[in-house]
Formats: C-alpha cells, sequence, structure tokens
C-alpha cells in the first residue's frame, strides 16, 4: 500500500517513557475516547470511575463502558510484545464492549448504518482485513505514527465490528505508537466535531488524506527526551 503522503514519528521515546506518557494520560484518553463514541460522561465521572468510585446519575452501561476502557487500556499495555493479528484486534473490541456490545469480538456479518451519511460499508472481508495487517500494521516500511493513524481510520471505516469500532480503532492505534515509542494518539473533545466531518468524508469517498493529515497535526501527543 503506497500513501500519498508520509507521516514521520514526531516523538522518539523509550518504550517504558511511553508506557508512563500514556499512564499519565490515561484518564483524559478514556474521557476523550467516550466522547467520540458518545457516551455521556464528564471527565471529572471518568476520573471517579477509573478510581473505583460510583458515580450518582450515570447510566450502568455509561459506567461498564468506562470501566471497559480501563481494561482495554491495561490489555495493550500488557500486550505489547504480542503481535498484532486479526484476533489481537477481536480482543482488544470484546474488553471494549464486554457486557455492552453484541457479540462483541465478533466480526459483524450483516449490514449496519452510520449516523450522519447515507454511505454503508460493506460486510467485512476476514481475507482483506489479514491483508490489511500484513499490508499496513506489519510493514517495516512505514513509521509508526503512519501505521497508528491509518490502522484507526481503516477500521473506522470499515465497521468491523459491531459496535465499539472507534474505540477499538484508538486503542490499536495507540498500541501502535507505544510499542514503538512514537507517543499516543487522542483526539481531544474540541477537536472531536472537525475530525468526524473529515471522517464522514472519508467514509463517503475512500480517501482517507484528509483525515490522517488532521489526526497527524492535532491529535498525536508525546515528549522528546
Amino acid at each position: 500500500m503506497q500513501f500519498k503522503q508520509h507521516y514521520e514519528d514526531k516523538y522518539k521515546m523509550t518504550q517504558k517513557d511511553n508506557i508512563l506518557f500514556a499512564k499519565r494520560n490515561i484518564v483524559d484518553s478514556i474521557y476523550s475516547e467516550a466522547k467520540l463514541e458518545g457516551i455521556g460522561v464528564t471527565f471529572p465521572s471518568a476520573y471517579e470511575i477509573f478510581n473505583g468510585r460510583a458515580v450518582a446519575g450515570l447510566s450502568v452501561d455509561d459506567t461498564i463502558k468506562i470501566n471497559n476502557l480501563k481494561h482495554a487500556w491495561e490489555f495493550i499495555l500488557n500486550t505489547l510484545d504480542y503481535p498484532i493479528d486479526l484476533p489481537y484486534i477481536r480482543k482488544i473490541n470484546s474488553e471494549v464492549g464486554k457486557g455492552v456490545v453484541f457479540r462483541e469480538g465478533l466480526l459483524r456479518d450483516t449490514e449496519v448504518r452510520i449516523g450522519g451519511t447515507t454511505w454503508k460499508p460493506p460486510i467485512p472481508d476476514e481475507e482483506k482485513i489479514k491483508h490489511f495487517i500484513e499490508d499496513v500494521c506489519n510493514n517495516i516500511k512505514f513509521s509508526a505514527t503512519g501505521k497508528a493513524i491509518r490502522t484507526m481510520l481503516h477500521v473506522m471505516r470499515t465497521q468491523m465490528f459491531y459496535d465499539g469500532n472507534k474505540r477499538t480503532a484508538q486503542l490499536l492505534a495507540n498500541r501502535i505508537l507505544i510499542e514503538n515509542g512514537a507517543g499516543i494518539l487522542s483526539i481531544h473533545v474540541e477537536d472531536q466535531e472537525a475530525f468526524i466531518k473529515k471522517l464522514v468524508k472519508y467514509y463517503e469517498t475512500g480517501n482517507e488524506e484528509d483525515a490522517a493529515s488532521f489526526v497527524y497535526d492535532r491529535c498525536i501527543e508525546g515528549v522528546n527526551l
């Protein structure tokens, strides 16, 4: 696969330092991931749930979704040496959707509609997914940042799972970045409206460059030590 633009890594950290950076920002990451998927939670509520405390007035489902994101983050941080393959991606979705998503961790085998567009993603093809993983995720020619962005957008567009695709995609992107000491990816709440517009354009046209450039410019964080 040839990308029109090459996204150099912005940050070069040791894996250990990158893990510490991710942990320091984990609640903000969880909050941002939740909001992008339409989960009705505030940052203080996400913080309380992350630390094991109940939040009055928050639905049981939303509480579970935040806890699931916490567990999904723990999973990727504890498996940085695991190969990225389809079972690994399915496990991330399973962690994200446990108890709240229909058939979590299983590839979608029926049609779905996406809000905000009339475009309908095809039913996922397992062989095409495996080919994409080899072509992008495990391709040593691409920077970690380039892999992370393209992989995230691809998982979002293909709607591989019944639900939780955006959360799964962002977690997978962060797994790629952290493994390689290239920072973290977080689409902050103030950028989400603009990102969604670019994402819908990508859904409809199949051209990811506008969305990819936006993510590269606005959503990659880290430190150069």
